[in-house]
């Protein structure tokens, strides 16, 4: 390894711009970019787009625009050419986010950025509004201390956290725009705050809608419940099939079996992270690194029914519920979309009638964390960290870009880093983000820079 680089100049630039970072993301919090029209308006995620695409134009990129993707959402590319003969590395966040979902659960209002207990809270503080942020701060720092040693792009995507493919569409369409030496997604984090870490793998994702249909409409329990059947519990038996009795996925020909040899992920440091409650038990065989990183796993994130309030008498005529199946790398995607889909209509009871539609879809991925852009990103991680080493571990999580990008760049190196750690509890209520992980993964991806330019000279 070579020697490090200190952080100094660069670090003291970061900090000196922590203010504005904090100001930019209170205004990128604000937009309601949820990209799903059924809850959130269109003008949201637009509104943000734009806001991304002046802040590219603000650091003199070229060639900036808002790209219409195929499944509706908006992409912001710009181009920072670097010095001759320098490499390209491109940049990758997203500014859409998940929805608030329970308002009442979230100690400040979701869409306005809120300092408590020395963290920033906002939905997309930290996934991946904040990852934005990072980049445009690493750039500065460069900026202020000689120049950036790289043509950089960027590409800001508008439908990640949807995973309806707008932007990996795109870019199949538009082979030449993304390419590069080397791509940094800004999308995932480290295992735990201050420890450094690079994601060597992501499970990829299925999303899948099941409907049941037993009556041409509802009907009273007290005259036909018992005889009638009942779509909701025919959908609740089709659910539950799932799962075996520890809880662990099962789905019928689908291996659950991985190991995983990586950094380890203990259960009593699991269970605080994910705030199990006392006395109840986690779910799944294997060790926890092995459930989140290496094995599928089922979620049903949704089921359309009758609320308890209001709710009547009644033997139910239809129920749907929407399901996601993270898949590990070393399986396909597709092959568990259709395994799934058989699974539910092989396992619906009673006759009942179901009809199961793909909604989304991603492959899992798998970096390799021996290649010289790793090494350069080490070196970046333990200077920006002093005391401690670039860990890798896996992310339950899918990016189903990197496997896009893979195909059309196979000799791109693809780094996985972010802010995204277990405090900043993404996708639920109350996410935030660490300041002093947004300033210490901003000098990182400086340093890299630097780094990976040095390393494609010699």
């Amino acid at each position: 390894m070579t020697a490090q680089p200190t952080p100094g100049p660069i670090a003291a630039s970061v900090a000196s711009l922590m203010p504005r970072a904090r100001a930019e993301l209170t205004e990128l919090v604000a937009f309601q970019s949820v990209a799903d029209p059924a809850q959130f308006p269109r003008s949201e995620c637009e509104a943000a787009a734009t806001w991304v695409a002046d802040a590219l134009r603000a650091e003199d990129f070229t060639d900036v625009a808002v790209l219409d993707t195929p499944d509706g959402s908006q992409a912001v590319y710009g181009l920072l050419p670097g010095p001759a003969g320098a490499p390209t590395v491109l940049l990758y966040a997203h500014y859409d986010v998940q929805p608030p979902l329970d308002l009442a659960g979230w100690d400040s209002p979701p869409f306005e950025l809120t300092e408590r207990d020395g963290r920033w809270y906002g939905r997309g503080a930290a996934d991946c509004k904040g990852g934005f942020i990072m980049h445009l701060l690493a750039l500065r720092a460069l900026k202020a201390n000689g120049g950036i040693p790289v043509g950089v792009k960027m590409i800001v995507e508008g439908s990640e956290e949807q995973g309806t493919g707008g932007l990996e569409r795109y870019a199949e369409e538009h082979p030449g725009l993304l390419a590069a030496d080397a791509i940094v997604i800004g999308d995932t984090g480290n295992f735990r705050v201050g420890l450094p870490t690079v994601t060597a793998s992501l499970r990829g994702m299925t999303m899948l809608r099941v409907q049941v249909d037993t009556l041409s409409g509802n009907l009273h329990s007290g005259v036909f419940g018992g005889a009638a059947p009942d779509a909701l519990a025919a959908l609740i038996r089709v659910l539950d099939s799932l799962r075996a009795e520890d809880g662990s996925t099962t789905v019928d020909g689908l291996a659950a079996d991985a190991e995983w040899r990586g950094l380890q992920y203990t259960e009593e440091d699991f269970r605080r992270d994910a705030k199990v409650l006392d006395g109840v038990e986690l779910i799944g065989a294997g060790t926890v690194a092995e459930r989140l990183w290496a094995r599928p796993a089922v979620t049903v994130i949704g089921i359309d029914c009758p609320p308890v309030v209001g709710a009547t008498p009644s033997v139910q005529s239809t129920a749907r519920a929407q399901i996601s199946l993270r898949v590990p790398p070393g399986q396909d995607a597709s092959e568990a979309t259709k395994l799934l889909t058989a699974h539910l209509q092989a396992h619906t009871p009673w006759g009942a009638r179901v009809v199961v539609e793909q909604v989304g879809q991603g492959q899992p991925f798998q970096a390799d964390v021996a290649s010289p852009a790793y090494t350069s990103m080490a070196e970046a991680l333990a200077a920006a960290y002093p005391g401690e080493r670039m860990q890798a571990a896996g992310m339950g999580g899918s990016i189903p870009l990197c496997n896009t990008l893979g195909a059309l760049y196979p000799d791109a190196e693809i780094l996985l880093i972010g802010l995204s750690e277990p405090e900043a509890k993404i996708h639920a209520v109350n996410e935030s983000v660490s300041p002093e992980e947004l300033e210490r993964m901003s000098v990182a991806e400086a340093l890299f820079l630097r780094n990976y330019a040095r390393s494609k000279r010699g």
